[in-house]
């Protein structure tokens, strides 16, 4: 008799409420060098995904388009490593909004996982670009890969304060949904099929991920960038797209779902 696990359906979208505002308590809580950790994991998956794309985009004949989504489906492999390995992403994060709205944590709590995590994924995603850099993967394709990290790090800096805000907003609505569709899953392949879509649009539309762009904008500065944008642009970016995952995260996936299915839970696990 074949496994009947193999043959679970998806659990429904309550379901996947009750179990993100469980996971919310348990990462609110956890230890934090196990964060620190598990963060740090988190950037470098994250930046080897952003790299990955930068490559794929590089010198391709396949139209706008069609390239967008096919780098996009290459940056999908950071959050299928956060997700299915375990590691600790500050941009899906956002989500312990639920668990903090139906007053099983507190800010405070919220806040020490939030600071622990960013920092963390900051330092995953340095010591990739470090890494990188000495591996001298711009190099690749007579330098043409060098090239088109250099103008990914340009194009997001000339953005503008409300341009970058309203991509972050956007991008993380995506990745949370991307997260949210995968809690829904029992195997490894349904999260991974989950993560595509999502991932892969909003990378292809040009959205702004927080935690990816502490990988470009660093390697851009590598590639002797620093002539070209400043500190200063960089901090813009990174400010504005960081406030803008958090009110997509927070606001646009957390706040909905829980209005929707457990603003009249009486705050206790379930």
């Amino acid at each position: 008799m074949a496994d009947k696990r193999l043959f679970q359906d998806a659990y429904q979208p309550r379901q996947i409420a009750q179990r993100v505002k469980e996971m919310g308590v348990a990462k609110a809580r956890a230890k934090l060098l196990t964060l620190f950790v598990l963060a740090v994991l988190a950037g470098a998956f994250i930046s080897l995904g952003a790299l990955l794309f930068t490559v794929i985009v590089t010198e391709s004949n396949l139209g706008f388009g069609a390239t967008r989504l096919l780098g996009g489906l290459g940056f999908c492999l950071g959050l299928v490593l956060v997700v299915i390995g375990g590691a600790e992403l500050f941009t899906g994060n956002n989500l312990l909004a639920m668990a903090w709205a139906s007053r099983l944590i507190s800010v405070q709590e919220i806040l020490r996982n939030w600071c622990m995590v960013y920092l963390g994924n900051v330092v995953g995603c340095l010591g990739t670009v470090l890494l990188v850099s000495c591996a001298d993967t711009a190099s690749m394709g007579g330098g043409a890969v060098g090239d088109t990290a250099l103008q990914i790090a340009r194009d997001k800096v000339e953005l503008s304060w409300l341009e970058a805000f309203a991509r972050g907003i956007l991008s993380n609505t995506l990745v949370c949904l991307a997260v949210w569709l995968a809690m829904g899953g029992h195997s490894v392949s349904d999260k991974i099929l989950a993560i595509l879509l999502p991932i892969s649009a909003f990378v292809t539309v040009g959205f702004e991920h927080s935690i990816a762009n502490w990988f470009f904008l660093p390697y851009g500065l590598t590639l002797e960038g620093a002539g070209i944008y400043d500190l200063s642009s960089i901090a813009g970016n990174l400010i504005a797209v960081t406030f803008g995952n958090i009110v997509g995260g927070t606001l646009l996936v957390a706040g909905v779902y829980w209005l929707a299915y457990l603003r009249d839970d009486d705050g206790q696990m379930t």
